[in-house]
């Protein structure tokens, strides 16, 4: 059974490399499609559900696709990939002091019996109150516009940081592999013990 990752995020693809099970990358072309008053995390777990699903169509193998998605917010503001210099300021300048909240939902769908699992990681971070100077510098060193929060945890995003509260330290990166080695079991594929 191969593993197919419904992303083209070079971020996810790290992190589900940390199991070292091989893997191949399609990307779903999904649109993300805003759904009035929608919670982030039934947003997060909505998507992930239909990215699966959209890759699912597109294979004719049997295959585990892993779909994943994370919605962030800071008092109740979505926030999305800032796509420029100016959104990231304003995004982290809303940010400084504040509790954010990221929901990194999973699923993982089984084309063999089109059955699929998911579950939704919350992580809660509190930023530190920081300075316009530190905005501008941090976002030249890491250029975090393709990251939703306009921060890189996996890099220097954690000096951003004062406190991050998380069942699951990957989830922030965007696929939680806790959540994810569970589900895949649910599957009766277990990484520690798999062999290609």
């Amino acid at each position: 059974m191969k593993l197919v990752l419904a992303s083209e995020s070079r971020y996810r693809a790290e992190v589900l490399r940390q199991l070292r099970v091989p893997f191949v990358q399609v990307t779903s072309n999904h649109p993300e499609e805003t759904i009035a008053n929608e919670p982030p995390k039934a947003r997060a777990q909505r998507l992930a559900i239909e990215k699966a699903e959209a890759v699912a169509k597109t294979i004719d193998y049997p295959a585990l696709i892993i779909g994943s998605d994370q919605v962030a917010s800071i008092n109740d503001e979505l926030l999305s990939k800032p796509g420029t210099v100016e959104k990231a300021k304003q995004q982290l300048a809303k940010s400084s002091g504040q509790n954010g909240h990221f929901y990194t939902g999973c699923c993982v769908y089984n084309t063999a019996n089109q059955q699929s699992f998911s579950a939704v990681d919350t992580v809660t971070v509190k930023f530190r109150t920081l300075t316009q100077e530190e905005i501008a510098a941090y976002i030249k060193q890491d250029n975090p516009l393709d990251c939703a929060g306009s921060f890189k945890i996996e890099a220097l995003g954690i000096a951003l940081m004062e406190e991050v509260r998380s069942n699951d330290p990957t989830s922030l990166v965007g696929l939680g592999l806790i959540n994810l080695c569970n589900l895949l079991k649910k599957h009766n594929f277990n990484p520690i013990i798999h062999t290609n």
